[in-house]
């Protein structure tokens, strides 16, 4: 459902460039390879209130894409919740890297104790690999928290349950959707109980995938919540996420430019209760972003407030003409089901 407000947006606009004045397409370098990619793209877009972020991944249909682009136009329409602080805690992220490439990567983290670090990239093949980039981890932040995340990839329970037997001999925060169905992780759940394991399971896919977020805490899969700002629709909506599940939340990131990572910012700041590290620190995951001073952690932090791209670097980090083409042509594409939805 949409915000009436950005109803009202959508219905006053046939065309996005009727409220975002400035639109910049980015392609931005990464240090390491990161969800199969070594460049991320992302169109900047400022509105009334400023700079947003529409970023889906590429393989993203106009149905799930247009939940990214609901959430830039909220952030660039509209002012952000009061926050109740002015730093944010964020996790380092350690991608599916080798060993001899963790140092490197922790290095990148100002001051964090805690890392989120990926496995199952190939599902169960990889669980020697992910043991011992687990191991590298751990010796080079002997004193950190460790999640991991399996982004849903064991393809069935005793899959998943051979891999969590394996982890368990670590001391983890929690697991990362280690199966993608809400059911399969109700039951990865249950089973951990009665097997009497020190592990707790985090629902990601569960909550920014599904049609129902709610059913996660409903059917008692999850220990702990997920949220990103730009597949959620928004800030608000992710606030609504976190309500409705009653969970303790993790806000992350969607592997966004600093202007995204903002959002998060703002969205981490509004919720009240416990304090988890957020997914926020993956501008360290670029060799250059949007601003000379990118959104990345100090003593373990992120500060509070809104980005705005620098011009220089928009120049500098400008797609190419066809990449530009395809990036303004998704945003029409998801502009008209954004329309279409409000009732336009």
């Amino acid at each position: 459902m949409i915000d009436p407000a950005l109803s009202t947006v959508l219905s006053s606009a046939s065309d996005p460039r009727e409220v975002f004045d400035r639109i910049a397409v980015v392609s931005l370098p990464m240090v390491t390879r990161f969800r199969g990619i070594t460049v991320r793209e992302a169109m900047l877009l400022r509105g009334p209130a400023g700079w947003a972020e529409f970023s889906p991944f590429l393989e993203y249909v106009p149905a799930e894409a247009s939940r990214w682009l609901l959430a830039a136009l909220e952030y660039a329409t509209n002012e952000v919740p009061t926050p109740l602080h002015d730093t944010v805690p964020v996790n380092g992220t350690v991608p599916a890297c080798t060993p001899a490439e963790v140092p490197a990567v922790v290095a990148r983290y100002d001051g964090v104790s805690t890392f989120k670090i990926k496995v199952a990239e190939h599902g169960l093949d990889s669980l020697p690999e992910d043991l011992a980039r687990i191991s590298a981890v751990r010796d080079a932040a002997p004193e950190a928290l460790l999640r991991l995340d399996a982004n849903g990839k064991y393809a069935d329970l005793g899959q998943g349950q051979q891999a969590l037997r394996a982890f368990a001999e670590f001391d983890l925060q929690y697991i990362e959707q280690p199966v993608m169905p809400v059911e399969g992780l109700a039951e990865i759940r249950a089973w951990i109980a009665d097997e009497g394991l020190p592990l707790r399971i985090a629902a990601d896919e569960s909550i920014r995938k599904a049609e129902d977020p709610y059913r996660v805490a409903a059917l008692g899969a999850a220990d702990v919540v997920i949220v990103k700002v730009q597949p959620l629709g928004g800030v608000q909506a992710a606030l609504r996420v976190v309500e409705g599940t009653g969970l303790p939340a993790v806000v992350s990131s969607a592997l966004d430019t600093s202007v995204g990572l903002s959002a998060g910012t703002a969205l981490a700041a509004a919720l009240p209760g416990e304090r988890l590290a957020c997914g926020l620190g993956t501008s360290s995951l670029f060799e250059s972003d949007v601003v000379t001073s990118p959104l990345r952690a100090h003593g373990g932090v992120l500060p509070v407030g809104r980005v705005a791209p620098e011009d220089a670097l928009l120049t500098r980090f400008r797609a190419e003409p066809a990449r530009e083409e395809h990036w303004r042509r998704r945003l029409g594409e998801c502009w008209d089901v954004l329309r279409a939805e409000a009732g336009c």
